[in-house]
């Protein structure tokens, strides 16, 4: 059975009349990799501060092995940090950067000798040792950032948008290397990015963010293929999301047609939004699609072609498809049951009412 080692209940946290974080209350167990998602301005970075002892609590208790941290500063918690930024000593070389936490805590010169020199071949940069950081890339600075943050041995590391400032490809490759070097150490990652595809690369757990609340917690697969609502699914990857009306049971109608769907549970008729994704669509002739669309125009992203057509109902379509086709071509689009995702219609989205109207039969 896994152990809890962090615990956030009922936290909430205001600046005067703002509330950052809004009743938010999480497990983390040891040793697995979770991921803060969401927005700029939802609050993921606040729970990470929360965690760090950056930032107290106005309400709500923060726990670590089922003790009450609140009250412990920052420097005495169980864990460290990685920042955006790497906060890198610029006067000092790799391995004083490294071995600082060691020094301050006094500990003897022969074992922060092996702990640095352990720290640097577990990120692959123990040739590194005596350079200037100004003489290091930006994925090197960033390893060095989580060296010195592994070497007090914390039980968790929190790391806030590490790898934002990187290129693209140093980018997926540092994905690859932070990830195996979480299982390696068995620690526990609390991970913190705005960048969707990052999330569902990495992590065990994913806790999807905004306004201040955790709207949807599971692994990345059930929160790709099972969004909770509009703003997950419009949020997480690509989706194209159209109002419709569950029939019945299994049953669903959009677009003036009905379809069968692998979705049961719900009122006769109630409004609803069906979700696909863009992979799912399949292209086919107009005669034998379940909808028609006009292309209206096509990028080449190296493995696929991103399409955008628009239905007879005026609203646009996103396609992914391994073939080409024309612009202006009528295509049909087919797609199974399982393809589609049905969620319960949030009736606060006076816009989706707008919608459903156009679509009644």
């Amino acid at each position: 059975m896994s152990k809890t080692i962090i615990e956030l209940k009922n936290v909430y946290k205001k600046y005067d009349d703002f509330t950052a974080l809004k009743n938010i209350n999480f497990t983390l167990n040891a040793g697995e990799f979770y991921t803060l998602l969401g927005p700029s301005g939802c609050g993921k970075t606040t729970i990470l501060q929360s965690i760090a002892g950056f930032t107290e609590v106005t309400s709500g208790q923060v726990l670590f092995d089922g003790k009450k941290i609140n009250d412990i500063p920052a420097n005495q918690r169980p864990l460290n940090t990685v920042f955006q930024d790497y906060a890198l000593f610029p006067n000092m070389n790799v391995y004083d950067n490294v071995a600082f936490g060691l020094v301050v805590h006094k500990v003897s010169k022969d074992e922060i000798e092996t702990r640095v020199h352990d720290a640097l071949k577990l990120v692959q940069l123990e040739q590194y040792a005596h350079r200037e950081i100004s003489e290091l890339s930006g994925g090197q600075q960033q390893r060095i950032a989580i060296a010195r943050a592994i070497i007090n041995r914390p039980k968790v590391l929190l790391l806030d948008e590490p790898l934002s400032a990187l290129d693209a490809k140093l980018r997926k490759d540092m994905q690859y290397e932070l990830r195996d070097l979480q299982q390696r150490l068995g620690i526990t990652f609390l991970f913190v990015t705005h960048d969707q595809e990052e999330a569902l690369a990495m992590s065990d757990h994913i806790f999807v963010m905004n306004k201040g609340e955790i709207l949807q917690k599971g692994s990345p697969v059930d929160i790709y293929d099972e969004p909770i609502n509009h703003f997950v699914a419009n949020f997480i990857g690509e989706s194209n999301i159209i109002p419709g009306k569950m029939v019945a049971d299994y049953q669903v109608a959009f677009l003036g047609h009905q379809f069968e769907c692998a979705d049961a549970g719900m009122r006769p008729n109630e409004p609803v939004e069906v979700v696909i994704r863009p992979e799912d669509l399949v292209i086919t002739t107009p005669e034998k699609g379940k909808l028609q669309v006009k292309v209206d125009t096509q990028l080449f992203r190296g493995d696929y072609y991103e399409i955008m057509a628009t239905d007879n109902q005026g609203d646009e379509w996103l396609i992914h498809s391994t073939n080409a086709t024309k612009d202006d071509a009528v295509i049909g689009l087919t797609f199974g049951p399982t393809d589609m995702h049905i969620m319960r219609y949030n009736e606060t989205e006076t816009k989706f009412n707008q919608r459903l109207e156009t679509y009644e039969d």
